[in-house]
This record gives C-alpha cells, sequence and structure tokens, in this order.
C-alpha cells in the first residue's frame, strides 16, 4: 500500500506544470455524499496561485464542473501555500478526481453510501483487543488476573480477585476503567441514538456467526462484564489491572511474559481506588479522589441497564443497581482517580471530574426519573461549562477527558429542564473556541496536536454533529465536515487514520502493534493516535524511526508530524478508547445516507 503511494506521489511531481511542483490535492478517500459540505484541500511547497478547479468523470477523463470557489491561505505547517477548493454545489453520483493545471487528486466518490458498514468495521479492532478469549489471535490469554494492591483492608490486599476479561487499552496490554467505561458508553450512546445502522454478524465470544443481538451490543457487553467484576461491590472500585511493567517489548496476549512479582506471565495486579496519590514505585499519580471513575462506572452501567434489558434481564438488573451505587459512591469521594505508573512517569493524567459525575447524574436520571439526579446533573455541568482542551494549543496526556462533555449534550437536548439553552451554549461555545483556533489554516483543523490528537478530532466532529443536528444551525457544518475529512485524508500526509479504511487507499499499515510486527497481520478498524507537534516528537521514551526512509517525509514540519512507522507509538499506536469513539459519528453518517438515499 505504502509502495504504490510513494510512487504515485512521485508519478505526481513529475506531471506537474512548472511552477506547481511539489503541489498536492488531499480529498476525503471514503468519499462525499451528495449533500453535504464537499471540499478538496490542495497544498504546495512552491508560492503558487490557484484561481479556478475542475472536477473530472474517473470514467472517461471529461471535465463535469468548473469553480472558482476558492479560499487561499499563506504559510502552514510543511506548506508555502494551500487552498480550500469549495465543490459543495456539485452533487453529481459517480467517481470523480479534483484538478488543478496538472496537479490531480486521487479518485473518490459521490455517492450517499460512502460511510455505509463503517461503524461496523471499527468494531473489528475492538474485538482483537479483548483480552481472554480471542478470535483475532484465536488464543487465550492472562487467565490468573488478578491480584489486588492498595486495599485499605491489609487481609485483603495482595489477593486474589477475578477480574478477567476487557479490553487490552492500545498495543500494550494494560487495562484501565477510565479507557474501557468511556469506551463502553460511547459504544452504547451510539447505538442508542442509530440503532438501525449495526448489524449482526457476530455472536457475543467474537464469533463470526449471528446471535441475534446487535454486534455493538456484544461488543459493549464485553466491557460490561469487565467493569462489573472490577465493582464488585458498593465502595470497592478498581481503576486498573497491570501497569507499565508491561513493557518489555514486542509480545503476544498469550505469550505474556510481564512480571509483577508473580512470576513471569503470571496474574497482574488490580489497583484499589483509595482516592489517593498511587503508583508502585518512585513515580506517583495526582490523584485527588475517585469521583472521576465512580462517575464513569455508573454512566456505562446506567445506560447498559437500559439497552441490555431485552437480551440479558438479570444482568441488566445487576448493574441498573450498581449504577445508582457507583453514583452515590462518586459523590461521597469528589476529585480524580488517575491511572497508575510504575516504570516511567506516563500516566494518563486526568484532571476534571465533574464532567464524569454530570454524565452520571444525567444517565441515572434516564434510568430512575428521579428529580434529584437531574438537579445534581446541572449543578455539576455548570462547574465546567467547555471541556478545557478545547481552544487550548496543549494539554497533558489525557488531561482533560473524555475529550468531550456527553453530559452537557443530554441537558441540552434530550432531558427538558430549566437550563437547556445554557448548556446548548456551552456545547456552542467550545466548537467555536475549536472553530476560532483553526480557521485560518486550510484543513480547518483546530485541535491541539497532541498525544492522541485524532481522538480530539473525533470528539470535536461527534459534538458538532449533536450540535448541528439538535438546534439546525449549520454555523460550523464545513468544520465538522473537514474534521471526517481529516480522518480520512484530508491532512498533509494524504493518509487515512483509520487502519483498512477504505480497503483501496492509503492508510497505516506499520502500525505499533505486536500484530503487525510478529505476525504480519493488520489491526483492522484501529485509530491511531495521530498527528502530533513536531516539538513534542522524540521527547517520549523510546520513539524513533525504525524505516530509512520516511515516505512522509516531504510533508513532515516543525509544526507537526505523523509517521506510518511502527516505532512511533506517539503517532501511530490504535487506541481502544479513541476507536469507541468513533461509533457515534460514523453511525450517525450512515444513518443520513440512508435517509437521503430515500429521498
Amino acid at each position: 500500500m505504502k509502495k504504490i503511494f510513494f510512487i504515485s506521489l512521485i508519478a505526481g511531481i513529475v506531471s506537474c506544470t512548472s511552477g506547481y511542483d511539489n503541489s498536492w490535492i488531499r480529498i476525503n478517500q471514503l468519499g462525499y455524499m451528495p449533500g453535504t459540505p464537499k471540499i478538496a484541500v490542495m497544498v504546495s511547497k512552491e508560492n503558487v496561485s490557484v484561481s479556478e478547479f475542475a472536477i473530472y468523470s474517473a470514467v472517461d477523463d471529461q471535465e463535469v464542473f468548473r469553480s472558482e470557489e476558492i479560499a487561499e491561505f499563506d504559510e502552514w505547517g510543511a506548506f508555502k501555500k494551500g487552498f480550500r477548493l469549495d465543490f459543495t454545489q456539485f452533487t453529481d453520483k459517480g467517481e470523480f478526481y479534483v484538478k488543478v493545471k496538472n496537479v490531480k487528486s486521487p479518485v473518490f466518490r459521490i455517492d450517499n453510501d460512502v460511510y455505509a458498514n463503517t461503524a461496523d468495521f471499527i468494531l473489528n479492532y475492538m474485538r482483537q483487543q479483548r483480552c481472554g478469549y480471542n478470535t483475532f489471535y484465536n488464543s487465550t490469554c492472562h487467565q490468573n488476573d488478578g491480584f489486588i494492591i492498595f486495599h485499605p483492608d491489609a487481609e485483603k490486599d495482595s489477593t486474589y480477585i477475578d477480574v478477567r476479561g476487557g479490553w487490552h487499552d492500545a498495543s500494550d496490554y494494560l487495562q484501565y476503567v477510565t479507557t474501557s467505561a468511556n469506551a463502553v458508553y460511547q459504544m452504547l450512546f451510539a447505538y442508542r441514538e442509530n440503532p438501525s445502522i449495526f448489524g449482526d454478524e457476530y455472536d457475543a465470544m467474537g464469533n463470526p456467526e449471528s446471535n441475534g443481538i446487535p454486534d455493538i451490543l456484544d461488543e459493549a457487553k464485553w466491557g460490561l462484564d469487565w467493569l462489573d467484576r472490577m465493582n464488585p461491590s458498593y465502595g470497592e472500585m478498581y481503576n486498573q489491572l497491570a501497569d507499565d511493567r508491561d513493557h518489555i517489548g514486542y509480545k503476544l496476549p498469550a505469550n505474556d511474559t510481564a512480571d509483577y512479582g508473580r512470576g513471569k506471565g503470571g496474574a497482574r495486579p488490580a489497583y484499589f481506588c483509595t482516592g489517593e496519590p498511587q503508583g508502585s514505585e518512585k513515580y506517583k499519580n495526582r490523584a485527588t479522589g475517585i469521583a472521576s471513575t465512580a462517575g464513569k462506572y455508573a454512566s456505562a452501567f446506567a445506560l447498559g441497564g437500559i439497552l441490555l434489558e431485552e437480551y440479558y434481564p438479570e444482568f441488566s438488573e445487576n448493574i441498573k443497581a450498581k449504577a445508582i451505587d457507583a453514583y452515590k459512591w462518586g459523590k461521597l469521594n469528589p476529585g480524580v482517580c488517575q491511572t497508575a505508573p510504575h516504570v516511567a512517569a506516563y500516566f494518563y493524567e486526568e484532571d476534571n471530574w465533574v464532567d464524569d459525575m454530570e454524565l452520571a447524574a444525567a444517565q441515572v436520571y434516564e434510568l430512575t426519573q428521579k428529580q434529584s439526579y437531574l438537579t445534581d446533573a446541572v449543578e455539576y455541568g455548570i462547574q465546567e461549562p467547555v471541556t478545557p482542551w478545547m481552544g487550548a494549543d496543549t494539554a497533558r496526556h489525557y488531561q482533560w477527558y473524555p475529550f468531550f462533555n456527553l453530559g452537557h449534550s443530554l441537558l441540552a437536548y434530550k432531558y427538558e429542564n430549566a437550563d437547556q439553552n445554557t448548556f446548548s451554549n456551552y456545547f456552542e461555545e467550545g466548537i467555536k473556541n475549536v472553530f476560532e483556533k483553526g480557521k485560518d489554516n486550510p484543513f480547518f483543523i483546530g485541535v491541539p496536536f497532541i498525544w492522541c490528537s485524532n481522538n480530539l478530532v473525533t470528539a470535536i466532529a461527534t459534538q458538532c454533529h449533536i450540535y448541528r443536528t439538535s438546534t439546525g444551525d449549520n454555523t460550523y457544518y464545513e468544520m465538522e465536515q473537514s474534521l471526517i475529512d481529516w480522518l480520512f485524508g484530508c491532512n498533509p500526509w494524504g493518509t487515512s487514520m483509520i487502519v483498512g479504511l477504505p480497503e483501496d487507499g492509503d492508510f497505516p499499515s506499520d502500525v505499533h502493534s505486536a500484530a503487525v510486527t510478529l505476525l504480519d497481520r493488520q489491526p483492522i478498524g484501529g485509530l491511531v493516535d495521530g498527528p502530533i507537534y513536531g516539538s513534542i516528537f522524540g521527547k517520549h521514551i523510546g520513539v524513533h524511526l525504525s524505516k530509512e526512509i520516511d515516505v512522509y517525509e516531504q510533508f513532515q514540519s516543525k509544526l507537526v508530524v505523523y509517521h506510518d512507522d511502527n516505532a512511533d507509538y506517539s503517532s501511530n499506536e490504535p487506541t481502544m478508547d479513541g476507536t469507541a469513539s468513533l461509533s457515534y459519528i460514523l453511525s450517525s453518517l450512515e444513518k443520513e445516507g440512508r435517509e437521503a438515499g430515500k429521498d
């Protein structure tokens, strides 16, 4: 895939007319729906000018549309010039390419079905990340998990607790409630909003056969089972399974040789939520409470209990009760419960918790219909009007998490209350902050290029979509589509950020993954971390490039870099929670396409 892409780049450079050497046109490789904003971005390392562009049929190379709808931008990143080529008015269906002089874009489709099956596609990666029985690897792993640490009762500390299951967080095998509970909620929310979109091709264990339950609910149930084990009783919560002693090189899950003091491949530690700073050795986190974790438990249990009632009535009743208990525990223990380090100083530095409690209170309100929970949700919500990274230039790793506040959307657009307009304004304020940061570059990208920047792109695209479809305000529609386009190739590197999507496109093929390195198998469906500030790249421990040739070298800059190289875990590692966060936006786009196709 990459070799073909590199050859095509060279061919494109040779074919450019004088003055347009080193110019490229970026597009959404999945394509565009006829009724949505359609904008290609031309970037150049030369000081070129563009006054018009044309659309050509890929079938017969005949011009079908010409336009002067162009916005020009000065130097940004690796490029001296950038141009937004707006062909929104062109609504013909088919296969096309954009052309400026002799600079041609890749071929793309225009049709209502360009997002078909994408929401189900990403579940392939979620199934690959399963701990325990795993169909991708055809093996079972980590059956000794785990043993308790940091428990205040000395008799329980170091004793066995059954916390098998769940998902590995990324290409390592750590497991966090922080990311897992958010992933569960994101998938459940997507299903609740777009139930007709998700198929049933796999059973509960991930085998390729129907079981009468939508696959996304099977996946959410897998996560909920683990959360249920990690919260066995009221006030007994665990936040993390394993730690960075895992980081000893590539290894397959069933052959995990990490040693947590119980021998190589032995049981792994389950970190009890104490509400105080934790860390097994020199490094400690900055935990101040438990509410961030308790809130995530509560919201996932509450919505899961509602949506799984039809399929698992007994389990549903169990987690409904746990949702209420978890929320109560969070109220009693305000503050953040961060993940814990051991070998190095890296951990998820979550500094906010009222957003988790707002979502928890709102979701428990839906479960119980008790007004006191709705009142609590409003009180928590007004304490953090905007997720703090929105409009910022930087942030620490997972400092503001989840990356957008779904509690605001429930209070603004789902549950009737006196403050609905206030929360809708909060939602818009966050979007506007990002818009202001991105309006002066050709890609309309306003997120900070911190570690896992693609998660931020997905978050703000989702927030834009919810705001637009709930209010009818199209002010930020172009930015919303540009964020989605960025994920599928309309970015400086011309690559999709989702492994295997589209199948015939350019996408990450040498990701930081044991599956790739040891088995030469792609983690299909995974969203990679994404572009990172050039000033940050290389500061991470162990980050380097494994290949002599960087096929994207001419697109790298001091501002931002992205490498399709397995040694760069800072930009090219798929993540479980980032992938799950695509569920809503992809299912919503597929739904829009289906509805438009009926007209």
